[in-house]
This record gives structure tokens, C-alpha cells and sequence, in this order.
């Protein structure tokens, strides 16, 4: 016994985290824990070209992972699936609120921007810079657009509704395309939304200022939720259907 008890002890495995990105199959898999999460569950994440794993605590971690061990098949069916990133760079053509948009380098050092088309010739998008400073300078311009179109939009529909205009602002998250604060105390309310809305068409990115000002009066998905946004919008099955088909495009540009 005396012998047994000075055997080097097996090294124990690396205790799983909230964060941590595991492989299955050589396909990422990032952990996550939500106390609110019912069950475990799996998702794509399309900005970082991931699966997430979510489970309800940090002890059902162990069991997130080995669910998606059952679902690797699933896992990189989807993940091979993903469009290549594309780079964002001169001599591109982008559809910009459903028209083309050609990006182009300017001569000198300019505040990016979006030049509307004119007769014979279709938008361009002036950017200074090389390689990543293009790119970022470009997303600049892309942002100021979505941020001015949807907040014209955003006013419509709220308007509509009969509420004050909320804060709105943009942002790049990866799981929904916009988000809502609802009013407060001495506070409107706020709503985020995604500046790749401004590469779809136009009446799907207005289907998301209509889904996010519904929210400043129904805080739920319910049927009094969805009657709203049928108020303001109409159907939302073809936009939803269109984020669907075509976000992982939208996410693999930039």
C-alpha cells in the first residue's frame, strides 16, 4: 500500500470554463455558460466561425462538450458550410441597401464615406489607406450609413406607435441583428442595430427597425409582439427568411 501511495497520480484534465474553445473534430466549439439556459444547446456563431455550447451551469460544461461530440457530424457540416471571409477592399462592389456600391481608394487622407449615385454611375464608397486601414476605414462609412438609415426609420415606426424616439446606435453582434432597451424612468429607451443591415435590402433591414420598435411597447415575443410588427411592417416571413439564407454572407464581409 506503502508503494501504491508514492505512484505519480494520473495528471488530471484541464477543468472546463465559461470562454474556453474546445475541439471536436478539429472544429471549434466555444463553451458558454447562461444560469437562464433550460438545457444544452449548440449554436453557430457566423462572425467568428464557431459552434457555442451553451449549458446552464459551470458543472454541465463537461456534458456541453460531449454533446457536441454526438453532434460532430452537424458540427462541421455547418461550420464547412460558412462563406470564405472577403476582405473589404478597393475594386469591390458591395450591394448597399440593394444597389451597388464600388469601393474605392481616395487620394488622400479623407473621412470615409459613402458618395450617392448619380446619373450613369452607381454609389462609391471613398476610403484612404491600405490592406486592414482600408477595411476599417470602409466599415466606418458602412456604419455612419446604417446608423443614418436606420435611425430615420426607427423614428417612422415609433411614430407610428405613438412612443418617443429611443437612442439608437449600431454595433457588430454576432447572434441577433438588433436589440432593444425598453423605456424607463426619465429614459426612451435604446436600440442597437447591426451596420451589416446596410449590405440587405432595404425593406429586410426596415423589417429590423420595425421588430426592434416593437419592443419599446412588447418587451416578449408574443402574439400582442408580433401584431405589432405586422402593424408596422406587414409579413416579416421574407425578411426573416432572407436574414436566414443570407446573413453568413453578410457576416463573412469585413
Amino acid at each position: 500500500m506503502l508503494f501504491d501511495s508514492l505512484r505519480p497520480a494520473r495528471p488530471r484534465p484541464p477543468a472546463l470554463a465559461h470562454g474556453a474553445v474546445v475541439e471536436v473534430e478539429g472544429r471549434p466549439v466555444r463553451l458558454k455558460v447562461h444560469p437562464r439556459a433550460r438545457r444544452i444547446s449548440l449554436r453557430l456563431d457566423r462572425a467568428r466561425r464557431e459552434i457555442v455550447a451553451t449549458a446552464p451551469s459551470q458543472r454541465r460544461l463537461a456534458d456541453a462538450v460531449a454533446f457536441a461530440r454526438t453532434r460532430a457530424g452537424w458540427i462541421a457540416e455547418v461550420l464547412d458550410r460558412l462563406p470564405e471571409p472577403q476582405a473589404l477592399a478597393p475594386g469591390r462592389v458591395l450591394m448597399v441597401w440593394g444597389q451597388p456600391c464600388r469601393l474605392e481608394r481616395a487620394a488622400m487622407r479623407i473621412a470615409p464615406r459613402i458618395i450617392p449615385p448619380r446619373e450613369g454611375e452607381a454609389a462609391r464608397l471613398l476610403a484612404h489607406g491600405e490592406g486592414e486601414t482600408y477595411a476599417r476605414a470602409a466599415i466606418r462609412a458602412l456604419k455612419a450609413e446604417a446608423l443614418r438609415r436606420l435611425t430615420d426609420r426607427t423614428a417612422v415606426h415609433a411614430a407610428a406607435l405613438g412612443v418617443a424616439m429611443p437612442t439608437v446606435a449600431v454595433m457588430d453582434a454576432r447572434s441577433r441583428w438588433g436589440s432593444c432597451t425598453p423605456p424607463g424612468k426619465g429614459d426612451a429607451g435604446r436600440v442597437r442595430y447591426v451596420w451589416r443591415l446596410a449590405l440587405a435590402p432595404p425593406e429586410v433591414a426596415d423589417y429590423v427597425a420595425a421588430h426592434e420598435a416593437a419592443h419599446l411597447l412588447e418587451a416578449n415575443h408574443g402574439p400582442r409582439f408580433w401584431a405589432l410588427v405586422r402593424r408596422l411592417y406587414g409579413d416579416p416571413a421574407p425578411a426573416r427568411a432572407w436574414l436566414r439564407r443570407h446573413g453568413g454572407r453578410l457576416h463573412a464581409l469585413g
